[in-house]
């Protein structure tokens, strides 16, 4: 991978608190999974930035380098890499999430 694109996508992972690459938007999710993962978030009461990763082949693909996740949507608190959708949904389903994010002062 590139410096210059490692650099952009640790800056985008970086800029929140709380970051989720996803197909689509927040208002408008492109898949089942990003929509999944962003309802989960609205229900865990935080504020949270999504990347539209169609909207951007480069950081599409570049990302799944960097994680070595082959799939989206992809979340990342306070800079670290939680998982895909079934990682997410088993976190918020225990409390583990939760506990992350309080962790990281986005709660």
């Amino acid at each position: 991978m590139i410096d210059a694109l490692r650099t952009r996508l640790e800056s985008l992972i970086t800029s929140h608190k709380v970051v989720l690459f996803m197909k689509g938007t927040k208002q408008f999710p492109a898949c089942g999974f990003s929509n999944a993962v962003v309802q989960i978030l609205s229900k865990e009461g935080v504020p949270f930035e999504t990347f539209n990763i169609l909207a951007d082949p480069e950081v599409r693909q570049g990302l799944k380098e960097y994680s070595n996740w082959p799939t989206y949507p992809q979340l990342y608190v306070d800079g670290k890499f939680m998982g895909g959708c079934d990682i997410v949904t088993e976190m918020h389903r225990s409390g583990e999430l939760g506990k992350e994010l309080g962790a990281a002062g986005a709660k």
